[in-house]
Protein backbone atom coordinates (compact mmCIF):
# COMPACT_ATOMS: atom_id res chain seq x y z
CA UNK A 1 0.00 0.00 0.00
CA UNK A 2 1.33 3.41 -1.00
CA UNK A 3 2.07 6.10 1.55
CA UNK A 4 0.13 9.35 1.67
CA UNK A 5 1.63 11.83 -0.79
CA UNK A 6 1.99 15.56 -0.19
CA UNK A 7 1.78 18.54 -2.55
CA UNK A 8 3.52 21.42 -0.81
CA UNK A 9 3.14 25.08 -1.60
CA UNK A 10 6.39 26.87 -0.87
CA UNK A 11 6.33 30.57 0.04
CA UNK A 12 4.43 30.83 3.33
CA UNK A 13 4.58 27.06 3.89
CA UNK A 14 8.25 26.04 3.65
CA UNK A 15 9.81 29.49 3.77
CA UNK A 16 8.90 33.15 3.98
CA UNK A 17 11.09 35.14 1.60
CA UNK A 18 14.57 33.93 2.44
CA UNK A 19 13.72 32.60 5.91
CA UNK A 20 12.82 28.97 6.59
CA UNK A 21 9.51 28.45 8.40
CA UNK A 22 10.51 26.99 11.81
CA UNK A 23 10.27 23.21 11.71
CA UNK A 24 9.87 22.95 7.92
CA UNK A 25 13.23 21.20 7.56
CA UNK A 26 12.24 18.60 10.16
CA UNK A 27 8.90 18.07 8.41
CA UNK A 28 10.59 17.37 5.08
CA UNK A 29 13.10 15.08 6.80
CA UNK A 30 10.19 13.12 8.28
CA UNK A 31 8.54 12.71 4.89
CA UNK A 32 11.75 11.28 3.50
CA UNK A 33 12.34 8.99 6.49
CA UNK A 34 8.81 7.57 6.40
CA UNK A 35 8.76 7.21 2.62
CA UNK A 36 5.98 9.71 1.86
CA UNK A 37 6.19 10.92 -1.76
CA UNK A 38 6.00 14.69 -2.11
CA UNK A 39 6.42 17.61 -4.50
CA UNK A 40 7.17 21.26 -3.90
CA UNK A 41 4.47 23.03 -5.89
CA UNK A 42 4.82 26.67 -6.90
CA UNK A 43 2.85 29.21 -8.92
CA UNK A 44 6.05 31.16 -9.56
CA UNK A 45 7.06 30.76 -13.21
CA UNK A 46 10.22 32.88 -13.00
CA UNK A 47 12.62 30.17 -11.88
CA UNK A 48 13.45 26.78 -13.34
CA UNK A 49 12.93 23.75 -11.13
CA UNK A 50 16.71 23.58 -10.71
CA UNK A 51 16.78 27.18 -9.44
CA UNK A 52 14.04 26.37 -6.93
CA UNK A 53 15.86 23.25 -5.75
CA UNK A 54 19.02 25.30 -5.19
CA UNK A 55 17.13 27.84 -3.06
CA UNK A 56 15.67 25.06 -0.92
CA UNK A 57 19.07 23.46 -0.49
CA UNK A 58 20.61 26.75 0.60
CA UNK A 59 17.83 27.13 3.17
CA UNK A 60 18.74 23.76 4.65
CA UNK A 61 16.33 21.46 2.80
CA UNK A 62 18.25 19.21 0.38
CA UNK A 63 16.30 19.08 -2.88
CA UNK A 64 16.74 18.00 -6.49
CA UNK A 65 15.01 19.00 -9.71
CA UNK A 66 12.60 16.08 -9.42
CA UNK A 67 11.28 17.39 -6.09
CA UNK A 68 9.91 20.55 -7.72
CA UNK A 69 6.88 21.14 -9.94
CA UNK A 70 6.20 24.66 -11.24
CA UNK A 71 3.28 26.30 -12.99
CA UNK A 72 5.64 26.96 -15.91
CA UNK A 73 6.14 23.20 -16.28
CA UNK A 74 2.40 22.56 -16.07
CA UNK A 75 1.74 25.26 -18.66
CA UNK A 76 4.36 23.97 -21.09
CA UNK A 77 3.16 20.36 -20.81
CA UNK A 78 -0.44 21.42 -21.37
CA UNK A 79 0.39 23.50 -24.43
CA UNK A 80 2.43 20.63 -25.87
CA UNK A 81 -0.74 18.51 -25.82
CA UNK A 82 -2.72 21.28 -27.49
CA UNK A 83 -0.21 22.18 -30.19
CA UNK A 84 2.82 19.87 -30.39
CA UNK A 85 5.86 21.77 -31.67
CA UNK A 86 4.02 25.08 -31.38
CA UNK A 87 5.25 28.63 -31.02
CA UNK A 88 4.79 31.17 -28.24
CA UNK A 89 5.54 34.76 -27.40
CA UNK A 90 6.58 34.85 -23.75
CA UNK A 91 5.85 37.62 -21.29
CA UNK A 92 7.93 36.41 -18.38
CA UNK A 93 11.36 35.15 -17.44
CA UNK A 94 13.78 32.26 -17.91
CA UNK A 95 11.83 29.61 -15.99
CA UNK A 96 8.88 29.91 -18.38
CA UNK A 97 10.88 30.01 -21.61
CA UNK A 98 13.00 27.08 -20.41
CA UNK A 99 9.93 24.94 -19.69
CA UNK A 100 8.47 25.70 -23.11
CA UNK A 101 11.72 24.78 -24.86
CA UNK A 102 11.90 21.47 -22.96
CA UNK A 103 8.42 20.61 -24.21
CA UNK A 104 9.19 21.23 -27.87
CA UNK A 105 8.00 24.82 -28.17
CA UNK A 106 9.77 27.59 -30.03
CA UNK A 107 9.75 31.06 -28.49
CA UNK A 108 9.18 33.69 -31.18
CA UNK A 109 8.13 37.31 -31.57
CA UNK A 110 5.62 37.09 -34.43
CA UNK A 111 3.04 34.74 -35.97
CA UNK A 112 2.78 32.64 -32.81
CA UNK A 113 0.20 30.12 -31.66
CA UNK A 114 0.12 31.39 -28.07
CA UNK A 115 0.92 34.40 -25.95
CA UNK A 116 2.06 32.94 -22.62
CA UNK A 117 2.17 35.25 -19.62
CA UNK A 118 4.06 34.66 -16.38
CA UNK A 119 5.35 37.03 -13.72
CA UNK A 120 8.66 38.81 -13.46
CA UNK A 121 10.56 42.01 -12.94
CA UNK A 122 11.87 42.39 -16.48
CA UNK A 123 8.43 42.83 -18.05
CA UNK A 124 7.91 46.21 -19.68
CA UNK A 125 5.04 47.99 -21.38
CA UNK A 126 6.48 47.36 -24.84
CA UNK A 127 6.18 43.61 -24.25
CA UNK A 128 2.57 43.96 -23.09
CA UNK A 129 1.72 46.13 -26.09
CA UNK A 130 3.20 43.56 -28.48
CA UNK A 131 1.43 40.73 -26.66
CA UNK A 132 -1.92 42.50 -27.07
CA UNK A 133 -1.34 42.88 -30.79
CA UNK A 134 -0.51 39.21 -31.18
CA UNK A 135 -3.70 38.23 -29.33
CA UNK A 136 -5.72 40.48 -31.60
CA UNK A 137 -4.09 38.75 -34.56
CA UNK A 138 -5.31 35.37 -33.32
CA UNK A 139 -2.77 34.08 -30.79
CA UNK A 140 -4.42 32.36 -27.83
CA UNK A 141 -3.84 33.97 -24.44
CA UNK A 142 -2.44 31.73 -21.69
CA UNK A 143 -1.58 32.64 -18.07
CA UNK A 144 0.70 30.49 -15.95
CA UNK A 145 -1.46 31.47 -12.98
CA UNK A 146 -3.95 34.14 -11.93
CA UNK A 147 -2.32 35.27 -8.67
CA UNK A 148 -2.85 39.01 -8.63
CA UNK A 149 0.04 39.78 -6.30
CA UNK A 150 3.33 38.33 -5.17
CA UNK A 151 4.48 38.96 -1.59
CA UNK A 152 8.13 39.96 -1.31
CA UNK A 153 10.37 40.97 1.57
CA UNK A 154 9.97 44.61 0.57
CA UNK A 155 6.21 44.46 0.01
CA UNK A 156 3.73 43.34 -2.63
CA UNK A 157 4.36 43.45 -6.36
CA UNK A 158 1.90 42.69 -9.19
CA UNK A 159 1.54 38.99 -9.95
CA UNK A 160 0.77 37.20 -13.18
CA UNK A 161 -2.97 37.75 -12.79
CA UNK A 162 -2.49 41.51 -12.61
CA UNK A 163 -0.16 41.50 -15.61
CA UNK A 164 -2.38 39.39 -17.84
CA UNK A 165 -5.40 41.51 -16.85
CA UNK A 166 -3.93 44.40 -18.85
CA UNK A 167 -3.87 42.25 -21.99
CA UNK A 168 -7.36 40.90 -21.29
CA UNK A 169 -8.80 44.40 -20.91
CA UNK A 170 -7.02 45.68 -24.01
CA UNK A 171 -8.12 42.81 -26.25
CA UNK A 172 -11.42 41.68 -24.75
CA UNK A 173 -10.03 38.11 -24.63
CA UNK A 174 -9.93 36.04 -21.46
CA UNK A 175 -6.77 34.16 -20.57
CA UNK A 176 -6.79 30.43 -19.85
CA UNK A 177 -4.88 29.78 -16.64
CA UNK A 178 -2.97 26.55 -15.98
CA UNK A 179 -1.46 27.11 -12.50
CA UNK A 180 -3.07 26.52 -9.10
CA UNK A 181 -6.01 26.19 -8.56
CA UNK A 182 -6.46 24.89 -12.10
CA UNK A 183 -7.19 21.15 -12.27
CA UNK A 184 -4.62 21.02 -15.09
CA UNK A 185 -1.73 21.65 -12.72
CA UNK A 186 -3.23 19.85 -9.74
CA UNK A 187 -3.86 16.70 -11.77
CA UNK A 188 -0.44 16.78 -13.43
CA UNK A 189 1.22 17.05 -10.02
CA UNK A 190 -0.71 14.02 -8.75
CA UNK A 191 0.34 12.04 -11.82
CA UNK A 192 3.94 13.06 -11.15
CA UNK A 193 3.64 11.36 -7.75
CA UNK A 194 1.89 8.35 -9.32
CA UNK A 195 -0.84 8.40 -6.66
CA UNK A 196 -4.61 8.12 -6.59
CA UNK A 197 -6.81 11.07 -5.61
CA UNK A 198 -7.55 9.74 -2.12
CA UNK A 199 -3.82 9.37 -1.40
CA UNK A 200 -2.96 13.06 -1.90
CA UNK A 201 -2.79 15.91 0.63
CA UNK A 202 -2.45 19.52 -0.53
CA UNK A 203 -0.78 21.86 1.98
CA UNK A 204 -0.82 25.60 1.37
CA UNK A 205 -1.21 29.00 2.94
CA UNK A 206 -3.72 30.44 0.46
CA UNK A 207 -7.42 29.65 0.32
CA UNK A 208 -8.12 30.69 -3.28
CA UNK A 209 -5.24 28.76 -4.87
CA UNK A 210 -3.90 25.93 -2.69
CA UNK A 211 -7.03 24.96 -0.80
CA UNK A 212 -9.44 25.61 -3.67
CA UNK A 213 -7.29 23.57 -6.04
CA UNK A 214 -7.19 20.68 -3.60
CA UNK A 215 -10.92 20.83 -2.86
CA UNK A 216 -11.79 20.79 -6.56
CA UNK A 217 -9.64 17.71 -7.12
CA UNK A 218 -10.93 15.82 -4.08
CA UNK A 219 -7.58 15.88 -2.24
CA UNK A 220 -7.33 16.31 1.51
CA UNK A 221 -6.43 19.93 2.18
CA UNK A 222 -4.47 21.68 4.91
CA UNK A 223 -4.31 25.43 5.40
CA UNK A 224 -1.25 26.52 7.34
CA UNK A 225 -1.28 29.89 9.08
CA UNK A 226 2.43 30.52 8.57
CA UNK A 227 1.74 32.52 5.39
CA UNK A 228 -0.63 35.38 4.67
CA UNK A 229 -4.01 33.80 5.51
CA UNK A 230 -5.39 34.18 9.01
CA UNK A 231 -7.81 31.83 10.76
CA UNK A 232 -10.47 34.57 10.69
CA UNK A 233 -10.33 34.82 6.89
CA UNK A 234 -11.39 31.20 6.39
CA UNK A 235 -15.04 32.13 6.94
CA UNK A 236 -14.88 34.44 3.90
CA UNK A 237 -14.95 31.39 1.63
CA UNK A 238 -17.75 28.96 0.81
CA UNK A 239 -15.34 26.01 0.93
CA UNK A 240 -13.13 24.98 3.83
CA UNK A 241 -9.90 23.04 4.31
CA UNK A 242 -9.99 19.64 5.99
CA UNK A 243 -7.42 20.81 8.54
CA UNK A 244 -5.96 24.06 9.77
CA UNK A 245 -2.53 24.12 11.41
CA UNK A 246 -0.16 26.81 12.61
CA UNK A 247 2.56 25.44 10.31
CA UNK A 248 3.88 22.22 8.80
CA UNK A 249 5.51 21.59 12.18
CA UNK A 250 2.02 21.24 13.72
CA UNK A 251 0.23 18.83 11.39
CA UNK A 252 -2.15 16.22 12.83
CA UNK A 253 -0.85 12.66 12.88
CA UNK A 254 -3.87 11.50 10.88
CA UNK A 255 -2.24 12.92 7.76
CA UNK A 256 0.69 10.55 8.15
CA UNK A 257 -1.51 7.49 8.51
CA UNK A 258 -1.17 7.42 12.30
CA UNK A 259 -4.10 7.32 14.74
CA UNK A 260 -5.33 10.79 15.57
CA UNK A 261 -8.96 11.14 16.66
CA UNK A 262 -8.89 14.93 16.86
CA UNK A 263 -9.21 17.22 13.88
CA UNK A 264 -8.00 20.78 14.15
CA UNK A 265 -11.16 22.85 13.87
CA UNK A 266 -11.40 25.44 11.15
Amino acid sequence: MKKTGFLLDMDGVIYRGNQLVPGADHFIARLREEGHPFLFLTNNSQRTRRDVALKLSRLGIPATDSDVFTCAMATARFLATQRPGGTAFVVGENGLANALHKNGFTVADDEVDFVVVGEGRVINFEMLEHAARLVEQGARLIATNMDTRCPTESGVRPGCGAIVAMIEKATGRQAFSVGKPSPVMMREARKELDLRTEEVVMIGDTMYTDVLGGVQMGYKTVLVLSGHTSREEISDYAYRPDYVAESVAHLPEALFGNPAPLRIPA
